[in-house]
């Protein structure tokens, strides 16, 4: 490898410690892990550039940081918004709607079976590692969960 294979995009911290870390490009999937932790989190969102680490470029370093920011997941005692409701109603069971939300970030309304909703509510903070790259796609720094029997809300917000 070259400094010509650096690599600038926006990855997802999905483990560190103190010794390494490791970054998960949130367009393409791939890993990245860091010969050294530069002061990076888990759930950190991270738009930068990675190189390979000489002389065995083997692992990677972190050589610029544009934007870090921490990104969290919450479950909201809030239901739905009406707009949320009324996205629901329209759709059959099982389908996904996204809206962009007005300024930055994106609301995703699901229909689910009434007896599933809390199971579709624990799959979405289950699936945290999807979740936060599609926050860190999105350039959000939170996901708020919203749920009513039969409608699940995920948003996306700065």
């Amino acid at each position: 490898m070259t400094d010509d294979e650096s690599k600038e995009s926006t990855f997802l911290v999905t483990h560190a410690d103190g010794d390494s870390a490791v970054l998960k490009d949130v367009h393409d999937g791939q890993v990245h892990t860091l010969a050294s932790n530069p002061g990076v989190e888990v759930d950190d969102a991270i738009e930068g550039e990675v190189s390979p680490d000489p002389p065995l470029e083997v692992s990677w370093q972190l050589v610029e940081i544009e934007e870090r920011r921490p990104l969290s997941i919450e479950e909201s005692e809030e239901p739905p918004t009406q707009q949320e409701r009324e996205l629901a109603a329209d759709q059959p069971v099982g389908e996904l709607t996204r809206e962009p939300r007005a300024g930055i970030g994106e609301i995703h309304v699901v229909t689910v079976p009434e007896d599933g909703t809390s199971q579709a509510v624990d799959d979405v903070v289950d699936d945290r590692e999807g979740t936060l790259s599609r926050a860190a796609r999105l350039g959000v720094n939170r996901v708020e969960i919203r749920s009513e029997p039969g409608v699940l809300s995920i948003r996306y917000l700065p």
